[in-house]
């Protein structure tokens, strides 16, 4: 059955069309599934922290401060929401629905980027468009009311870095643990099949004759009558 893009939801009148197809129950595997889905709801977090810190910037040039970080802010709202999904988030999808070491090593180096860089943004340097905790504490003396307004963004800006790291630390785990390498990444890029990695059910079930598909462990079974 042909899978339809349903991503990103458009309304019917815009005359533009999904570009992604994205199902968490049908192409993800059930193990995955939640973190999976926690990875999504960071970027949708962090997106919404672009949204936070714009309204925060304005209430800072309002108050005294300088014009260029409101227009950072909405700059890094266009950038980094649409690129966020597209250069860390697709890439954990596609190497948990396709079990790829290619999307893993893109994803830990991307994701890892994003994170120094959504740690900046919590500390909030001048100029930077992005209203941190220093940012918004050196401004109390200016404008206490902007000053207010700024702290919001930078409670979202550490709870984001927060959510990162959690989320490329249990990715790390679980790819280590698998066995994972930076060498099967290399081999999948050499080979080609990083563009287009099948999915885990597609390479347990493309297998004729007397070969059988290659499953990362080999079950237990208990010995003599032992069975529950």
């Amino acid at each position: 059955m042909e899978k339809v893009n349903n991503f990103p939801p458009l309304p019917k009148f815009i005359p533009l069309k999904p570009c992604f197809y994205q199902n968490f129950a049908d192409e993800i595997p059930i193990d995955y599934q939640s973190l999976v889905k926690r990875i999504y709801h960071v970027w949708i977090f962090y997106c919404i922290t672009l949204v936070v810190n714009i309204i925060a910037c304005l209430a800072w040039w309002i108050g005294g401060g300088y014009g260029v970080n409101f227009g950072l802010a909405i700059l890094w709202l266009i950038l980094f929401s649409p690129c966020g999904y597209v250069c860390w988030f697709r890439p954990a999808y596609k190497a948990f629905r396709s079990d790829s070491s290619f999307n893993f090593m893109a994803f830990f180096f991307i994701f890892g980027a994003q994170f120094i860089l959504t740690l900046l943004q919590a500390i909030g340097f001048s100029n930077w468009g992005a209203c941190g905790w220093l940012a918004a504490i050196t401004f109390f003396s200016t404008s206490a009311a902007a000053a207010v307004f700024m702290l919001f963004p930078a409670i979202m800006f550490t709870m984001s870095a927060v959510a990162m790291l959690i989320s490329i630390t249990r990715v790390h785990k679980i790819y280590r643990g698998a066995g994972g390498s930076f060498q099967k990444a290399q081999d999948e890029w050499n080979s080609g099949t990083w563009r287009n990695p099948p999915t885990r059910e597609a390479q347990y079930s493309n297998f004729s004759g007397n070969s059988l598909p290659e499953y990362p462990t080999v079950p237990n079974y208990p010995p003599g009558n032992q069975w529950p």
